[in-house]
């Protein structure tokens, strides 16, 4: 398949140039997509534009990731009701590098015949002065043309208005176009449907000012939304699910891919992962009749989770899924989990019980502890679970003397351990200093 045939089947395409398709088989070209730097990391609605980079190199074309270090001062009105914060050059530098380092995830820097190239169009703007760019961007292009754009109509039909600073954007964006055009040979713009005006302000700037006979063209992909029409992306809860483990750690992100409902996890492998048609049409048919299992989430998760976070990543999140969904967790594998998983256990957790460091000392007797925890109503309850009915684990070992004492060298990184009673009643405790 060529790249508007792979983008086709995967669901990645919404709008395209007349003549891409004819274009891209005959030529090879380099293409850019454009990311203004609002924050220090992407969330996974990026990840969609960012696919059809990905897809680009894979078809031999040469991608170039555009970072907006100019473009992100101003800030994109697209989509948005309200303007944009405006950030400092310090927050905006330390937002490029960040996302830099997420790109390389996806995009190969080091090909041989198309590596990755990675801009930023502070490089070109920071040179051009007002009168400068009005001279020769602002006066090739129309107040008819920048106000038939839907992003500035919408906003101007709106109770915020739009200032000169986000109406000038679109102007921003095709001068970006047209420099990488001109400069570096780059014919082809892709992006998400939302940026589609701004995308072909930039065609008709390089029309305007190299003439009809320069040919460039464009590709988006459509707005993803989930089953019930709601912008993917979010947890259940409204977050945004990001790629820096800092904000979504890899357990959190590991399990937005696994609880997607079955008609979203068969759309989502196809835009997010780079199996081929025949693999997913077998996980499909594998899943299929056998839902419950999840088979088709799981593989879109490792897929992903694996591409973002890495083995390490990866690992971690299966450690905390196995913990959550397993009442049998042994002391091995609790042992293995650090103390920032730990950490996030005990945030994630329903079951949690704290203790203050000095209550529990050097060691606290069980009965003390469990009635100290209300995890027993007395100590007499306390000792009918543990000699009686032989029902208590400490760390998932049996636990059968009652006079003994749970020990600081029980706790798992000084601050944790856990503690069942019965079947179904299983506690983290962490003890706070």
């Amino acid at each position: 398949m060529n790249f508007i045939e792979e983008l086709r089947w995967r669901g990645l395409l919404f709008q395209e140039i007349p003549g891409t398709e004819d274009f891209l088989n005959e030529n090879k070209v380099a293409g850019y997509l454009g990311v203004d730097p609002t924050s220090d990391s992407m969330h996974i609605g990026n990840l969609v534009s960012v696919m059809l980079l990905v897809h680009l190199q894979r078809a031999g074309h040469t991608p170039f990731a555009l970072v907006g270090g100019a473009t992100g001062m101003v800030g994109d009105p697209s989509g948005k009701d309200q303007e944009r914060q405006l950030l400092s050059v310090e927050q905006i530098e330390h937002n490029v590098a960040c996302i830099r380092k997420q790109l390389e995830h996806f995009l190969d820097f080091e090909a041989k015949d198309n590596p990755a190239q990675m801009v930023n169009n502070y490089d070109w703007f920071k040179n051009i002065s007002f009168l400068e760019f009005l001279r020769d961007a602002g006066k090739h292009l129309t107040i008819n043309y920048m106000m038939s754009k839907e992003s500035v109509k919408k906003r101007l039909q709106g109770d915020s208005g739009i200032s000169y600073t986000e109406f000038a954007y679109q102007l921003l964006q095709g001068y970006d176009f047209y420099h990488l055009y001109k400069n570096h040979d780059v014919k082809i713009q892709v992006g998400g449907s939302d940026q589609w005006g701004n995308i072909t302000t930039g065609l008709e700037l390089i029309r305007r000012k190299l003439g009809s006979e320069a040919k460039a063209y464009a590709v988006v992909c459509p707005l993803i939304t989930n089953a019930d029409g709601k912008k993917m992306g979010k947890t259940a809860g409204g977050q945004s699910v990001w790629l820096d483990p800092k904000r979504t750690s890899p357990y959190q992100f590991y399990q937005y891919w696994v609880n997607l409902s079955d008609i979203d996890a068969e759309r989502y492998i196809k835009i997010f992962t780079l199996k081929t048609k025949e693999e997913i049409e077998a996980l499909v048919a594998e899943h299929t009749g056998n839902e419950w299992q999840k088979n088709l989430q799981k593989a879109l998760a490792e897929d992903v989770t694996l591409r973002v976070h890495g083995e390490k990543g990866l690992k971690s999140a299966r450690k905390l899924t196995s913990f959550f969904y397993s009442q049998n967790t042994d002391y091995e594998s609790l042992a293995d989990l650090s103390a920032e998983e730990w950490e996030e256990i005990s945030l994630a957790s329903r079951d949690i019980k704290r203790i203050p460091a000095e209550k529990m000392g050097d060691g606290i007797g069980i009965l003390d502890l469990m009635v100290e925890l209300d995890i027993a109503s007395s100590k007499g309850e306390a000792r009918r679970a543990i000699e009686k009915d032989k029902s208590v684990k400490l760390n998932n070992q049996a636990f059968t003397d009652s006079t003994a004492e749970v020990k600081k060298d029980d706790l798992f990184h000084d601050s944790y351990f856990q503690i069942q009673k019965g079947k179904k009643n299983r506690y983290i405790v962490v003890v706070e200093s």
